[in-house]
Parts: C-alpha cells; sequence; structure tokens
C-alpha cells in the first residue's frame, strides 16, 4: 500500500526522535543540577555498545578531540554520550562548587541513564584529563561486569599531588589551611575559580588505590611533552592495572595539539577490539 505524503508526515510526527535521529542533544540529572549532553549513535539494527566520554577541567563535550572520537566510534557502530560536568559548558552548577567527587557522581548518573537505553549492550569509559581521573575512579567502582573497557587520555592524577602541595598551574596557596576560593589567573583559565571544597577532597583522593580495583581491558593514551601532567602518573596507572598498555605519542602536549588523528585512531581501535569481545 502506497502512503500519501500527508498521511507519511503524520505518522513522522508521532514517532520518537531516536528512531531518524543518529546524533541528539539530550538532558540528564547530575550531582548539581541538569547535564547538557549529546548522543551519537550508529546507523545500524540491532544493539550496540556504548562510550561514555568525559571531559577535562574547564573544558567541555565540544572539545574536538572528543568529538571526533564521537564521530571516528559512530562509524564503527559504537554509539557515545559526552557531557559536560557541573559548572562546566552548558550543564547546571557553579563552577567553583565542583569537586573531583561530585564529577564522579555525574559520570555515574550518565552510566545509569546509558544502561536504560534498550538497545545498549554493554557501557565502556574514555575521559582526558581530569576526566581520565573520573573514568578511572568509576570504573574502579563499578567492576568489569559493568564497564566493559576504558580509555584514558592524559589522565590528570596529579591533581593530587598539586593539591598536597599546594598549587595549581602557576597558582600557590596554603595546602594546610586552604582558602575558601583560589583564583587562576593563568591566561588560559583566567575568570575560573576552585572552591574550598576542591582542595579538600582532592588532597584525600584514593585515585590509583580506586583504580586498581577494575581488572578489564585498559588504553591510556599520554603526550610525551605533557608538561601539565608528566607522563610519569600514566606510567603509575600502567602499573596499576593487570590488564592495560600504554601508548605515547611522541611529542604531544597535553591536549594532544597536532595529534587528534593519531589519538583517535588508537582509541576507536582499541574500543572496537574490546566491545567485540
Amino acid at each position: 500500500m502506497k502512503l500519501s505524503k500527508k498521511l507519511l508526515i503524520g505518522i513522522l510526527s508521532i514517532l520518537p526522535l531516536s528512531v531518524f535521529a543518529h546524533t541528539q542533544n539530550i538532558t540528564i540529572e547530575g550531582d548539581h543540577g541538569k547535564l547538557s549532553a549529546i548522543m551519537q549513535t550508529p546507523d545500524i539494527k540491532g544493539n550496540y555498545p556504548m562510550v561514555i566520554i568525559m571531559h577535562g577541567f574547564t573544558s567541555n563535550k565540544d572539545f574536538v578531540l572528543l568529538e571526533q572520537i564521537s564521530a571516528s566510534l559512530e562509524k564503527n557502530g559504537i554509539a557515545s554520550i559526552r557531557f559536560d560536568f557541573n559548572g562546566h559548558g552548558n550543564s547546571e552548577g557553579k563552577f567553583e562548587d565542583m569537586t573531583v567527587a561530585n564529577e564522579i557522581t555525574d559520570a555515574r548518573k550518565v552510566y545509569e541513564y546509558a544502561k536504560k537505553i534498550p538497545n545498549v549492550s554493554s557501557v565502556s569509559l574514555c575521559g582526558h584529563s581530569q576526566g581520565g581521573v573520573v573514568a578511572s575512579m568509576l570504573s574502579g567502582q563499578l567492576g568489569s561486569e559493568n564497564i566493559k573497557s576504558i580509555v584514558l587520555l592524559a589522565p590528570a592524577a596529579v591533581l593530587r599531588d598539586d593539591a598536597l602541595r599546594g598549587q595549581i598551574f602557576d597558582v600557590k596557596y596554603d595546602a594546610i589551611n586552604p582558602p575558601q576560593e583560589v583564583d587562576l589567573n593563568d591566561p588560559y583559565h583566567k575568570g575560573y575559580k576552585i572552591g574550598y571544597e576542591y582542595i579538600k577532597t582532592a588532597q584525600t583522593m584514593p585515585i590509583f588505590e580506586t583504580a586498581a580495583e577494575y581488572d578489564g581491558t585498559v588504553c591510556i593514551i599520554h603526550g610525551s611533552y605533557d608538561t601539565i601532567v608528566p607522563y610519569t602518573y600514566s606510567e603509575r596507572y600502567n602499573n596499576t592495572y593487570r590488564n592495560s598498555k600504554l601508548v605515547m605519542i611522541d611529542k604531544a602536549d597535553h591536549a594532544f595539539t597536532d595529534h587528534f588523528a593519531e589519538v583517535v585512531k588508537t582509541a576507536t581501535d582499541f574500543f572496537t577490539k574490546e566491545v567485540k569481545k
């Protein structure tokens, strides 16, 4: 039976957007309000694996490297959700109220959202910088029975040592009695402030101890020219995990400037191999 154009438009108008749209703006309830997120799903029938992608400190879900990873995963039949942590991008909350601990809660809520999507067959994690710390700790909390695999991009485990030293970038403060707020006045973070709770929680955060609880497969990617997070922290991650590999990107900085293609391919190849096991 041939449908009239008018009838077809009527049918399309009552069907859910997800039937047709492969890229959707979604909102997820987080720890400090609503989280702005983008979900990309592959053009395939049936089930598909999902990767939750997490940005770094003062960044957001629109960081071009993360966008390119999402696009590459989609082409390989893997869905993704990129989201802004509380106080970042288009998500609710104040940046100075953000802590690594409440970012972990944000990520857990995104994981719970993803698990309820009918076609999702497995969930993996990918995180850059501070988002890498969140990914490593959440996977340690949830275990390999819930998290299929993880990719850590220059994971910023240095944040605990920095908090204990009383330093963030080039700004120094009293680590024993931190102020209520610390202004970040370097060129890249001007206008941002971290709060007292960020510092105090970072000082006692069991980053590697929690990460060690995860026994699934891990790919760690780090640049040899990273001056924000020395690659030795990724070496420690690699020694902490039971089933991991460390990929060093020669002459890459913390943001992997001019090395996006290599990072995207490494992450995509890893996830494509692991989620099919």
